[in-house]
């Protein structure tokens, strides 16, 4: 039961299996080009890099968060290199461990490392229309966002950017005389809801207080709406991600609110048992 409880309380459990779902979707329904290979080396790259910053720190070792940074980066990260996972894993959690402000890690790790890796090498890109935009996959993609979100109390961020993004895409159609029928299926992308409902969320690296949260999901969307319709970029709002991340301690100096940790359970009292509060470990 105690087992139970801690499970319960941390939302990055439930992000653990939605994303391994969709890793499992991907491959056998999406029909994924994954090798194993690559899955494995980015899981490995992840571990072995959060194990020694841990170690480093002398902080204790958790799997739990490189585990979804190496998930995020196999949904989304393409590349023939089993190298270049194996390095987009590495910076990934490398950038969490090193880059940080006030102790608060700046980027959000597998955003990083997909769009750094996609960047430095031609051989590595970011797929975000291999999930194609099905809506009754979108329906359900944004109800297992809602549980992973609502849990990490991140329900504001992921509302306001989507919102600012609908009224973004709904706006260029109204300006251009297209059918609505266009925009409805943009916001149907699986890449822009696995966006919405576990990147920009991240409850790690987002603004302290709820204000500074939606002004930011407005500007991300701003950005990303902008790179990938003015640039013609269909990662768009990955690249708006990593660009709007160093400002993020900007907002928590100016907008105070309380900084997000991992929940702590209470174990129930019962006979000859003192009442226990576990911590789970920050990282």
């Amino acid at each position: 039961m105690e087992g139970l409880a801690a499970f319960r309380h941390d939302p990055r459990h439930y992000q653990i299996i939605v994303l391994s779902s969709l890793v499992l979707i991907g491959v056998f329904y999406y029909a994924f080009q994954l090798p194993w290979w690559h899955v494995v080396g980015v899981m490995i790259g992840a571990q072995a890099t959060q194990f020694i910053g841990d170690r480093a720190v002398g902080r204790r070792y958790d799997p739990r968060s490189p585990l979804i940074s190496a998930l995020s980066l196999t949904i989304l990260l393409r590349t023939g290199s089993i190298w270049l996972s194996i390095a987009a894993a590495i910076l990934a959690i490398g950038s969490k461990c090193l880059i940080r402000v006030k102790g608060k890690h700046i980027f959000n790790p597998a955003n990083f490392g997909l769009v750094i890796i996609s960047l430095l090498f031609t051989g590595a890109w970011i797929s975000p229309g291999q999930w194609g935009a099905a809506p009754i996959f979108a329906i359900a993609l944004a109800g297992m966002g809602g549980i992973v979100t609502g849990k990490a109390k991140r329900w504001d961020v992921s509302l306001a950017f989507l919102g600012f993004y609908a009224a973004l895409v709904f706006g260029r159609a109204i300006w251009l005389g297209d059918p609505f029928a266009i925009p409805v299926h943009q916001l149907q992308s699986g890449a822009l809801l696995i966006f919405t409902f576990f990147m920009i969320s991240d409850p790690k690296t987002t603004p302290d207080a709820r204000m500074a949260r939606i002004i930011y999901a407005a500007l991300v969307a701003l950005i990303g709406f902008t790179i990938q319709f003015g640039f013609y970029n269909s990662a768009g709002i990955i690249m708006a991600l990593i660009l709007t991340a160093p400002i993020v301690p900007l907002f928590d100096k100016f907008i105070q609110g309380q900084r997000y940790s991992w929940p702590k359970f209470s174990l129930p009292k019962s006979k000859g048992v003192s009442h226990e509060t576990v911590q789970i470990p920050a990282e």
